[in-house]
């Protein structure tokens, strides 16, 4: 096993500071994606662990017309919400058909939102050819088996597919992503939070390294609003999507 820093720092500020100075620095969490990326499948090998799981960004609260959930809310606390479970019944479905229980009492909401693809040609280190893994290699999943890969937003250089059920559904509700950098905070819409894969499948979304998710603010709609979270896989259970839809009304 490779030899990792770990830090942990006092603020926010702090912590974007110590990410940006280091190349190699890293984001930990709940840690549920980090222990199959590192210590599972080594597809990343960070120098260095900054935690913020103890950073004040957890709770869950109502600012306006929209609800404002820190980074650090797990999904278990998230998909309890009285509010998310009377006005969103989308997001929590789209929660608990993410993952399994034990996994929803430690996943946080940005790490969710910043989970990577489940591909197998991505966590196989035994596969040469991964644009998203070694830039300029190939892609192994074109020309592969690609049952559970991209229909639509795919280019020639990459057909993964983010692996999310929660952002498919704060897109539907035009949610956006609050983060901190070192210019300061600043607020994404959720659908332009993500980036097609184009000829850098490597970059997935708009966040400078050591930018760090704050909040996600999800609009609340009106009251008697339908909403529902389709979501087709193999098994009942703890199987990502072969295709999913939200559906609201």
């Amino acid at each position: 096993m490779q030899a990792l820093g770990y830090t942990r720092p006092r603020d926010v500020a702090s912590a974007v500071a110590m990410a940006t100075a280091d190349p190699r620095a890293a984001y930990l969490a709940g840690g549920t994606t980090l222990v199959d990326l590192l210590l599972k499948d080594a597809v990343i090998e960070p120098g260095r662990l900054i935690d913020i799981g103890r950073l004040p960004l957890r709770g869950i609260s109502i600012c306006g017309d929209a609800l404002m959930v820190g980074a650090l809310t797990t999904m278990a606390e998230l998909a309890d919400d009285p509010t998310v479970r009377e006005r969103l019944p989308l997001v929590r479905q789209a929660l608990l058909a993410g993952a399994s229980p034990q996994l929803r009492n430690v996943a946080t909401i940005g790490g969710n939102l910043l989970q990577r693809t489940r591909c197998r040609y991505f966590r196989d280190l035994a596969v040469l050819s991964c644009n998203k893994r070694t830039p300029g290699s190939g892609c192994a999943a074109v020309s592969g088996t690609a049952r559970m890969h991209a229909i639509l937003g795919a280019s020639e250089y990459c057909i993964a597919v983010h692996a999310s059920d929660l952002c498919v559904s704060l897109a539907a509700l035009d949610a956006s992503v609050e983060s901190a950098g070192v210019g300061g905070q600043r607020i994404t819409p959720m659908t332009d939070f993500y980036v097609l894969p184009g000829d850098r499948p490597d970059t997935e979304n708009v966040l400078a390294h050591g930018e760090l998710i704050t909040a996600v603010h999800i609009p609340l709609p009106p009251s008697g609003t339908r909403s529902g979270y389709l979501k087709v896989r193999d098994r009942a259970s703890y199987e990502f999507a072969l295709a999913s839809r939200p559906r609201r009304c």
